[in-house]
C-alpha cells in the first residue's frame, strides 16, 4: 500500500469513528427536550425519568465526538496539507463558523443541561436543553455546508491553485446542501430511535417495566416509523442531485457500465469486475432502475465506461466499494422500516406499547440497538469512496492533496489508531448496556421495596 492509499484508510477510520457520536448527539438533543417538555406539560415522573438516563447517553457520546473530532482536524495537516493549501479560503472559515456559533453554544450550555435539574429554575433547564440540541444541529450544519461543498463547489474561483471565494450564499447553499444536511439529520433521528428502543428494549428483557422504560420505547418507535418513509423521500431526491452533479457516483452505485444501454435495469445482486468491465452473476430487474434514476421507464444514465480518458486514466470511483456500502445501507434502511411499522401495527391493535410485542420482536430491537450506525456509516462511505478521486469535485484530486511522507509512518499510525478506536468503541458500547442494567436494577428495587421485613433483591428475576 503506498502513502496515498494508507492515508485515505487513516482517515477513513478517524471520521468512520468519529461520525458514530455526532449522529447520536444530533437527534438525542431533541428527544431529549421533548422528555422534558412532556415532564413540563403533564408533571409525569416516567419524562423526567427517562430524560435522566439518556441525558446521561448524551453526555457520554458528546464527549466522544469532542475527542475524535480534534483528532480528525489534525490529519489535515499532518497527513493532506494540499487541501488546505488550495481550498483552505473556504474550508478555513466554514470550520471556524462552526466552533463560534455551535460548539461554543453547546459548550455554555451542556453544564446546566446535565447538572441544573434540581439547581437552576425549570424554564432555564428547558431553555438549556434547546440550546444545546439546537448547537448540534447548527454543528452539523456547517460541517455539511463544507462537506457539500466538496462535492459540488460554487461561488469561487480559482487563482494560481488556490481558490478564493466570490459568493458565500453560493458557497454555503450549494446544490447538494439541502439534499445532504436532510439526510444526515433523519439518519440521525433515526439512529436515536433504534438505539433508544433497543436499550430500552433490553431493560425491559431483564426485568424493568417502569413507565420511562415504556414511555421511551413508544416515543422511539414511533419517530422511527415516521422518519423512515420521509428518508426514503429524501433519498431518491438526493440520488437525483447526485446524477445531476456526479453521475460517475451513481453508475457506481447502481453498477452500470454501459451509458448507451437504455432502459436502465435495477440490479439487485452482482459481482462488479472493474478488470473486465462487466458484473459477473447478475440479477436484475428491467426498466426499474430507469424509473428509479429517470423516473421514466426508458431514462438512460452514464455509464462507468464514460468516465475512462482515451489514455486510459479512470475517472470514476471504485466500484465494488461503492455499489456495496449502497446496497448495505439500503437493505438497512429497509429493515429499520419492516421493524418499526410492524411495531408500530402491533402497539395499535392491542392498545398497548411494549408489551404488544411478540418476545422475538422485542430481541430484534435489542439486536439492532446500533443499526443506525451501520446505515450511516455505509451511506457515508457510499458517498465519500463515490467522490473518488476527487478531494474537492473537479478541483483537487486526493492524489495532488495527500503529503509527502513515507507510507510505513502512515501505516504505523494507522494501526494505532485502529487499536485505541477498537478499544474505545468497545468500552463505549459497554457502558451504555451498562448504564441500562443499573437503571433497571434501580426501577426493580424500587418497585420491590420491602413490606413487613421483606428483603429486596439482590439480583434482576433475568439474572
Amino acid at each position: 500500500m503506498d502513502t496515498l492509499l494508507l492515508s485515505r484508510i487513516q482517515f477513513g477510520a478517524n471520521i468512520s469513528f468519529h461520525i458514530l457520536f455526532p449522529t447520536i448527539t444530533i437527534a438525542l438533543g431533541w428527544v431529549l427536550l421533548f422528555f422534558k417538555l412532556r415532564f413540563n406539560a403533564t408533571g409525569e415522573k416516567k419524562w423526567m425519568d427517562a430524560y435522566g438516563f439518556w441525558v446521561k447517553v448524551f453526555a457520554l457520546s458528546f464527549a466522544m465526538g469532542v475527542v475524535s473530532g480534534i483528532t480528525m482536524s489534525f490529519q489535515f495537516g499532518t497527513n493532506w496539507p494540499g487541501f488546505m493549501e488550495s481550498v483552505g479560503n473556504i474550508a478555513g472559515p466554514l470550520l471556524a463558523y462552526e466552533v463560534m456559533t455551535a460548539f461554543f453554544l453547546e459548550a455554555a450550555f451542556l453544564g446546566i443541561m446535565l447538572f441544573g435539574t434540581s439547581r437552576v429554575p425549570g424554564w432555564l433547564h428547558t431553555t438549556a436543553t434547546f440550546l444545546v440540541a439546537f448547537g448540534t444541529t447548527l454543528s452539523a450544519f456547517w460541517i455539511l455546508v463544507l462537506n457539500s461543498w466538496m462535492h459540488t463547489p460554487a461561488g469561487f474561483e480559482m487563482r494560481d491553485g488556490v481558490a478564493f471565494a466570490t459568493d458565500w450564499w453560493a458557497i454555503v447553499f450549494n446544490p447538494s446542501m439541502p439534499y445532504r444536511l436532510m439526510h444526515m439529520l433523519l439518519a440521525s433521528g433515526l439512529t436515536v430511535a433504534f438505539l433508544i428502543a433497543g436499550l430500552s428494549a433490553f431493560r425491559w428483557l431483564i426485568g424493568d417495566r417502569s413507565a420511562s422504560v415504556r414511555a421511551a420505547f413508544k416515543v422511539a418507535v414511533v419517530l422511527a416509523a415516521v422518519l423512515i418513509p420521509v428518508q426514503i423521500l429524501v433519498g431518491d431526491k438526493h440520488g437525483l442531485n447526485t446524477l445531476e452533479h456526479q453521475p460517475a457516483k451513481v453508475a457506481a452505485m447502481e453498477g452500470h457500465w454501459d451509458g448507451d444501454k437504455s432502459p436502465v435495469p435495477l440490479i439487485l445482486f452482482a459481482l462488479p469486475n472493474e478488470e473486465t468491465r462487466s458484473n459477473d452473476f447478475e440479477i436484475a430487474i428491467p426498466y426499474v432502475g430507469s424509473l428509479i434514476l429517470t423516473h421514466s421507464l426508458d431514462g438512460k444514465i452514464p455509464g462507468l465506461n464514460d468516465f475512462v480518458t482515451e489514455t486510459g486514466e479512470v475517472l470514476h470511483p471504485p466500484v465494488n466499494a461503492v455499489f456495496w456500502s449502497f446496497r448495505v445501507m439500503v437493505a438497512t434502511g429497509l429493515t429499520m422500516l419492516l421493524m418499526s411499522w410492524l411495531s408500530v401495527f402491533f402497539m395499535l391493535r392491542r392498545k398497548a406499547g411494549i408489551s404488544a410485542l411478540p418476545q422475538p420482536m422485542i430481541y430484534g430491537f435489542v439486536a439492532m440497538s446500533f443499526a443506525g450506525w451501520l446505515a450511516t456509516l455505509a451511506g457515508w462511505y457510499t458517498t465519500e469512496i463515490g467522490r473518488q478521486p476527487w478531494l474537492v469535485h473537479g478541483v483537487l484530486t486526493t492524489k495532488q492533496a495527500v503529503a509527502d511522507v513515507p507510507a510505513p509512518l502512515v501505516g504505523s499510525t494507522l494501526v494505532a489508531y485502529l487499536v485505541v478506536y477498537a478499544l474505545l468503541l468497545a468500552a463505549y458500547i459497554y457502558v451504555l448496556f451498562y448504564l441500562a442494567r443499573k437503571a433497571a436494577l434501580g426501577e426493580t428495587l424500587r418497585s420491590t421495596t420491602p413490606q413487613s421485613g421483606e428483603a429486596i433483591p439482590r439480583q434482576l428475576p433475568a439474572e
